[in-house]
């Protein structure tokens, strides 16, 4: 795989916002595979375990920005979780953390070579189109959309000064995401053999990918020509909830009941998202799709604390 190297062709030091989250995990994980210095963004950013930084304070970040003196910087810090309940400190999160990091970076002596920051499918919204590339106009649906669409258009203004690539993941999971997220909630309750499982809305469809997928095209996007471009992160296949259910039913080896409960229908909720990845695949080679199935059986086999 190739690294993103120093001048002296020493593998890079990598950045990584959120280090200490689902993503961060699993991204930390394949940057050091692939021959990485990793470190997070803290008061102590060569140590991983150390107290983290808040964006939101624009003087520490630039402090830590300064001592990391990362060679590029992978940005996953935001709440990102859907139903959050506060849209304030969703917006303040996921914008002006952003900005304040960028900004921290933009001032550096030497600029990083590489900035890839996490967005979201979810940005394309209730679109008529069957399959969502890059070029789809954003329609965003809820908070959480819209919050990432701003940080979209606000990483604009600093793209003459950095390297800047923004990520559209398509759904993803895996083990260890929280169990407010579907997927780990419905693997969860096949775990304990529930007989009983309470849903929203039911009549959606999603691509969903692993995040161990993710984590290894964030790790080779470094090393692309990708700066100024936009690129979606996903399998180009949709599979619907009770599609997933059945998996499920036929990996646990028994049927649940499902129950749609009112107070989990989310208004605007999105129908169907599936995703081009032929922008991806030309930015950063052939894919490794890991299919659902085999995605769900290694998240039923492992029960591990959320993230």
């Amino acid at each position: 795989m190739n690294v993103t190297r120093r001048s002296d062709g020493t593998p890079g030091r990598v950045l990584v916002t959120g280090h200490r989250g689902f993503t961060g995990h699993y991204v930390t994980a394949a940057l050091r595979a692939a021959g990485h210095e990793v470190l997070g963004l803290s008061t102590q950013p060569a140590d991983l375990a150390a107290p983290g930084v808040d964006l939101l304070d624009r003087a520490a970040v630039r402090r830590a920005v300064e001592e990391a003196r990362p060679d590029a910087v992978v940005h996953l810090a935001a709440i990102a979780f859907v139903a959050h309940g506060d849209a304030e400190e969703m917006y303040r999160t996921n914008v002006v953390g952003t900005r304040n990091l960028l900004e921290a970076l933009a001032v550096q002596a030497q600029a990083p070579r590489a900035v890839l920051l996490a967005s979201s499918a979810n940005v394309y919204g209730n679109s008529d189109v069957e399959l969502l590339d890059e070029s789809v106009v954003a329609s965003p649906a809820n908070d959480y959309a819209v919050s990432k669409l701003a940080m979209e258009y606000m990483a604009t203004l600093w793209m003459d000064r950095l390297p800047i690539t923004l990520a559209r993941p398509f759904n993803y999971t895996g083990v260890g995401q929280a169990e407010n997220f579907l997927l780990p909630k419905i693997v969860s309750h096949f775990q304990r053999r529930a007989d009983v499982i309470e849903l929203g809305n039911i009549d959606v469809a999603r691509d969903f990918q692993d995040v161990r997928f993710v984590a290894d095209a964030y790790t080779r996007l470094l090393a692309s020509d990708a700066a100024g471009i936009t690129a979606n992160l996903c399998s180009g296949t949709s599979v619907s909830l009770m599609e997933v259910i059945g998996m499920m039913q036929d990996i646990a080896g028994y049927q649940i009941e499902v129950r749609v409960n009112p107070a989990f229908v989310r208004g605007n909720e999105v129908a169907r998202l599936t995703g081009d990845n032929r922008r991806l695949r030309s930015l950063i080679g052939p894919l490794d799709i890991i299919p659902l199935r085999t995605t769900l059986e290694w998240m039923y086999a492992n029960s591990t604390p959320a993230r």
